[in-house]
């Protein structure tokens, strides 16, 4: 039998060739998850230098406290107090200095709390501006607390004795400075952290053990939360944050 010639075929790499190349679909990336840093918690050196250099001097204050002798202590808490008398008097060399000392030392829940809380705000806001939020619980609530007693014992409604109540410390300023800084979180942990907080201080008003103090502290958590506009515009933060 005889073969029949067939037409050529064209070849399967020619057939390849006529079709229009499809483009391969882009490889799709997925964002890296947000790795946890608790270091950042802490104040570095480059990082948070006011509130790194800050916790310094409170260290060594501190220290001094602790080791120093008891007489030279007590005299130096005395000048620094923010009692009337002492804001009468010499109002711009106390307030700050009455900040320099950590009342309870650095074993005070305030301490852990100054480190925590102005470590944050300050990486949010910068070293300046969480300064200010900081001087204006401590001023604020510090006046806010003091007047007060001086109008009684001018009126006849406390001792002569309460114009040299000892007062220093920390805890004004650290109270602002977390009100200030939960308006920068998440409304998850906004809320349960400022509620938590608010009642452990009613909690402690209520207890009566050192009712100026407390009403200091409720006095500065409302500064700090009051600021929320100008944290917020200084973090960046958009209007949308409740």
């Amino acid at each position: 039998m005889e073969r029949t010639e067939t037409a050529g075929l064209p070849d399967a790499a020619e057939l390849l060739d006529g079709i229009p190349a499809q483009r391969a679909p882009a490889p799709t990336t997925r964002p890296a998850p947000a790795r946890l840093r608790p270091w950042r918690l802490l104040p570095t050196p480059t990082g948070t230098p006011f509130t790194f250099g800050y916790a310094a001097v409170l260290a060594v204050t501190s220290l001094v406290t602790e080791f120093a002798d008891p007489d030279l202590v007590d005299r130096l808490l005395q000048a620094s107090s923010t009692d009337v008398a002492h804001l009468v008097r010499t109002p711009a060399l106390v307030l700050p200095a009455s900040a320099l000392w950590i009342a309870g030392g650095l074993l005070s829940p305030y301490a852990l709390g100054f480190l925590l809380v102005l470590t944050v705000l300050e990486r949010r806001i910068g070293g300046a501006r969480t300064a200010v939020v900081f001087l204006l619980g401590h001023v604020l609530a510090t006046l806010a607390t003091e007047v007060p007693v001086g109008l009684a014992v001018l009126v006849g409604h406390l001792p002569d004795s309460s114009l040299h109540r000892l007062d220093y410390g920390i805890s004004f300023g650290v109270a602002a400075s977390f009100g200030a800084l939960a308006g920068l979180l998440r409304p998850w942990l906004r809320w349960p952290l400022l509620v938590g907080f608010g009642w452990m201080l009613v909690q402690d008003l209520v207890a009566f053990t050192d009712p100026l103090s407390d009403w200091g502290h409720l006095f500065s958590l409302a500064i700090g939360v009051a600021s929320w506009p100008m944290v917020r515009r200084w973090a960046g933060v958009g209007r949308g944050a409740r």
